[in-house]
């Protein structure tokens, strides 16, 4: 079998939709494989296989390799998965976390600059990225003191 296709026969990773968002699936999978034994002790394995995957996407990006990179970043990711899952973190929500947190700074770098009559691609790199910081310790509030 190959691209995900079972040899035949029913399996236990039978039951997971395909429509579901992509890492909300990887994580639904990999349970289903963990609850028959297929799974890492503790979240060392996964970690390894993280850093594994991670070097593997590096080499595809320095060879320019445009298949080998898709595969590698979808391993990647796959792994990243797995991870969440041994630390009992909900990849999908903490991907949508993620998202979240970005368009909040993005926003206020868009807010920011329309108060002064700006873009965002009328400013520098250098600007964005200062008001993107400025956005980032806004969420974490005040320092303790």
């Amino acid at each position: 079998a190959q691209n995900g296709e079972k040899e035949g026969g029913p399996s236990i990773l039978d039951g997971v939709p395909a429509a579901l968002p992509a890492l909300l699936r990887a994580q639904r999978l990999q349970g289903k494989a963990a609850r028959v034994g297929f799974d890492w002790a503790d979240a060392q394995g996964p970690l390894k296989k993280v850093e594994e995957e991670w070097a593997e996407l590096q080499r595809a990006i320095a060879a320019e390799d445009a298949p080998a990179l898709e595969r590698e970043l979808g391993d990647f990711l796959f792994a990243a998965v797995n991870l969440a899952r041994k630390l009992r973190v909900d990849a999908e929500q903490a991907a949508q976390g993620a998202v979240g947190r970005f368009t909040a700074r993005f926003h206020h770098i868009e807010a920011e600059l329309r108060a002064r009559g700006l873009s965002p691609e009328q400013v520098p790199l250098e600007e964005l990225d200062r008001l993107w910081e400025e956005a980032k310790a806004r969420e974490a509030g005040p320092s303790p003191a």
